[in-house]
């Protein structure tokens, strides 16, 4: 794997740690020091390993150069990239 999409795969990962974690900490209260605060952490890195799986999936599904599991708008399979065209000035 290269490092673009590494790094896209850690992006996505942080973020669905983040997210998750927010979310159950929102829901439960903000009190960190209780026991339920790191049982939330522990339960939100449950989707941000998923989203690591999910991202090294993404390179052989989708597009090669990142964890998306879509084509990229240049390289779809069967087509070539249009050149685009110059329009004429308006006169």
């Amino acid at each position: 794997m290269n490092k673009k999409v590494l790094a896209d795969i850690a992006e996505r990962t942080i973020a669905a740690y983040l997210t998750t974690f927010l979310g159950l900490l929102i829901t439960d209260g903000f009190d960190l020091t209780d026991i339920s605060a790191l049982r939330a952490a522990a339960i939100a890195a449950i989707p941000a390993g998923l989203s690591v799986i999910k991202g090294a999936l993404g390179r052989y599904v989708g597009d090669k150069d990142s964890a998306a599991w879509l084509p990229s708008r240049n390289r779809r399979k069967g087509t070539t990239p249009k050149a685009k065209t110059e329009r004429p000035a308006k006169s």
